[in-house]
C-alpha cells in the first residue's frame, strides 16, 4: 500500500479547484480572473462556508504532513472539527473538485475519494470490521445525506448513493443505490 502522502494533490491546485466547484454549486461565478480574485473567492468561501472552511484546513494538513512538519497538521485537523464538524483521517485522499455541501462528514481509513464528488451532510465514510482498507470513490459521484460507505469497496463513477444509504458491496459505474444494506433501484 502506497503511502498516502504521496499521493495528496498540491495544495494551491486542490484549493483552487475545491473553490470552483463550491462556487459551482453555491450558484456563484467559478472563473476567478487573477491569482489575487482566486485568493479572495477562496477566502470569501471559507466565510461563508463552514465545510469548505474545514476542507481547506484538511487540504493544509495533508500538505503539512506531506512535508514532515510538526504539530500543525493536528491543530489544522482540530480546527477543521471545531469549525465545521469534519474530520478527515490522515491516510485519506482526496482528489481537486470535492464538494462538501455542509459539516457533520467523517472520513477515516485508506480512502481514496475521486474528483467531482459531492458529499451530503451527516456521511460516514470509512473502515467496517477491523479493515484496514476503506471505499475507493470514483469521480462525479454524488453521496446523499446520512449515507454511510463501509469497508474496501468501490462506488463507480457517475454513481449515486441515496440519503441513509449503507454501502457494505461494491456499487457499478451509473448507479444509484438506495436503503439498507444499499441496493441498485
Amino acid at each position: 500500500m502506497q503511502d498516502p502522502r504521496r499521493l495528496q494533490p498540491g495544495f494551491r491546485d486542490a484549493v483552487l479547484a475545491d473553490a470552483q466547484v463550491a462556487a459551482y454549486y453555491r450558484f456563484e461565478r467559478t472563473e476567478f480572473g487573477s491569482g489575487l480574485d482566486a485568493a479572495l473567492q477562496v477566502v470569501r468561501l471559507m466565510w461563508r462556508s463552514d465545510a469548505f472552511l474545514a476542507q481547506t484546513l484538511y487540504r493544509a494538513k495533508a500538505r503539512l504532513q506531506a512535508r514532515g512538519i510538526p504539530l500543525l497538521p493536528r491543530l489544522a485537523h482540530r480546527l477543521a472539527m471545531a469549525l465545521g464538524q469534519v474530520s478527515i483521517g490522515d491516510t485519506v485522499v482526496l482528489q481537486p473538485g470535492v464538494y462538501l455541501i455542509h459539516g457533520q462528514v467523517v472520513i477515516d481509513g485508506f480512502v481514496d475519494i475521486g474528483r467531482h464528488v459531492v458529499i451530503g451532510p451527516f456521511v460516514t465514510i470509512g473502515l467496517r470490521g477491523g479493515e484496514l482498507r476503506g471505499p475507493t470513490i470514483g469521480p462525479n459521484v454524488t453521496i446523499g445525506a446520512g449515507a454511510k460507505i463501509l469497508g474496501n469497496v468501490s462506488v463507480g463513477a457517475w454513481s449515486q448513493v441515496g440519503a441513509n444509504a449503507v454501502v457494505i458491496e461494491d456499487v457499478p459505474e451509473g448507479t444509484t443505490v438506495v436503503g439498507v444494506p444499499a441496493r441498485a433501484c
